[in-house]
């Protein structure tokens, strides 16, 4: 048998506690399989688009009190006749309504077979079927907007509508180069050159918005680097608002990275804490050392932490020897700005910015008050695309007083986290 048109069966939502639980199964047999284990209205006579209450039977012995939604081709996901069963969100019942299924006709879907299918019989194309996973996936507001866009087909469709106006053209260079003897021009060359202009006016922002669109799938990656003892694991500890890494007044307690997220206004955020650069004969510090170096090569955004009473010479040429790519992003964070004057605080971040060219902030690492326009900032190191753009409006509303904002936590999974700010 063809397993792409088998009828198939997969649980619809991730197996967890909850009321109900959805098993899908398209195919030609779909409707006749679920009327097999069902009992109650009539599935074969059944319109589409309708909800039946009823049982899944196993021959006399009842499984589970169920909702069974018919969908009839080609008003579906796939195209394909479907259904989906609503049951308790037991894996157990689950487990059981499935292979009573596969032990009437139909088959186990493997990992994004519907969609494949869906893909297949036209219904989706390739852009829009990566998005579905993309959709699953998406960690934060600002990810799942952008998925929902490409599953919609606003991407897909400017690529159709340039390919169209590129076939019309060079179907009048064919018909010139077939009447070249006659001395007739149907392919304008300056309606050529417009149309040259024309795409790349669409392509150029779809290229420059891949860097943003894989960020926001991805998260942002932002390592904080520096010396020994400057406050990095106080930062980190204070943007979460969690006692994530142990602090001490003793140099190098950080020997790993330690990795947590934060979701700030629908972006995901993944700050990195690392060991303190510098040149050591401990052998354990050493490799939390070259794993700080990994890091700071794979950050999107480099937070460098320099206690302020460095002076600037040695904050400027440490922060220059990072030597950080063209496509990374610098930021001089210069702690403990609460030990000095406010005056001469400003003062020495004016004149490091100006002789570095880097964005430089004072910050007090361990009050969170003076991080305000740290995060801020955030969402003016990578330019959004028009596309991209949209809940941006109130940002500095949203982040002010970070202190006070509300750190949700989801599970984790390792030592990952993710905390979201409102």
């Amino acid at each position: 048998m063809n397993h792409i048109t088998d009828t198939i069966i997969a649980p619809a939502t991730p197996q967890v506690k909850v009321l109900s639980l959805l098993s899908d199964f398209p195919g030609t047999d779909a409707i006749a399989i679920t009327d097999h284990i069902f009992k109650g209205e009539k599935l074969a006579e059944a319109d589409s688009h309708t909800i039946h209450y009823g049982w899944i039977m196993d021959e006399e012995k009842e499984i589970d009190e169920v909702m069974v939604s018919v969908f009839r081709a080609p008003k579906t996901f796939t195209t394909e006749d479907s259904t989906e069963i609503s049951c308790h969100g037991s894996p157990h019942l689950v487990q059981a309504i499935i292979s009573l299924a596969i032990k009437n006709g139909a088959k186990s879907a493997f990992p994004g077979e519907f969609t494949l299918r869906a893909f297949l019989n036209g219904r989706l194309d390739l852009s829009q079927a990566e998005a579905v996973a993309d959709l699953i996936h998406a960690s934060s507001t600002k990810s799942s907007e952008i998925a929902l866009n490409q599953l919609k087909g606003h991407f897909s469709q400017k690529l159709k509508d340039l390919r169209q106006e590129l076939i019309n053209f060079a179907a009048l260079i064919e018909l010139e180069l077939d009447f070249s003897e006659e001395d007739v021009e149907f392919a304008h060359r300056g309606r050529l050159k417009d149309l040259i202009h024309k795409i790349m006016k669409v392509i150029n922002p779809m290229l420059d918005s891949f860097r943003w669109g894989n960020s926001i799938k991805e998260g942002i990656s932002v390592a904080i680097i520096g010396a020994p003892n400057v406050g990095k694991s106080t930062l980190l500890n204070t943007i979460l608002n969690e006692e994530k890494a142990l602090v001490s007044d003793i140099a190098g307690t950080t020997r790993d990275f330690i990795e947590d997220t934060l979701v700030i206004d629908g972006v995901v955020f993944r700050f990195i804490d690392t060991a303190g650069i510098r040149e050591t004969t401990d052998v354990l510090e050493g490799l939390g050392i070259e794993r700080s170096k990994q890091k700071l090569r794979e950050a999107e955004i480099v937070l460098f932490i320099s206690d302020i009473h460095n002076s600037i010479e040695n904050t400027i040429t440490e922060y220059q020897n990072l030597a950080l790519s063209k496509d990374q992003t610098g930021v001089i964070l210069l702690n403990k700005a609460d030990t000095i004057a406010a005056a001469q605080a400003e003062h020495k971040t004016q004149t490091i910015a100006d002789q570095s060219g880097v964005k430089t902030l004072h910050i007090t690492a361990k009050y969170s008050e003076t991080l305000q326009p740290l995060l801020n900032y955030f969402f003016r190191l990578h330019p959004k695309p028009q596309s991209c753009r949209g809940h941006h409006d109130h940002q500095h509303q949203r982040l002010r007083r970070l202190g006070k904002h509300q750190a949700m936590s989801s599970e984790s999974v390792g030592r990952l986290g993710l905390r979201t700010i409102f």
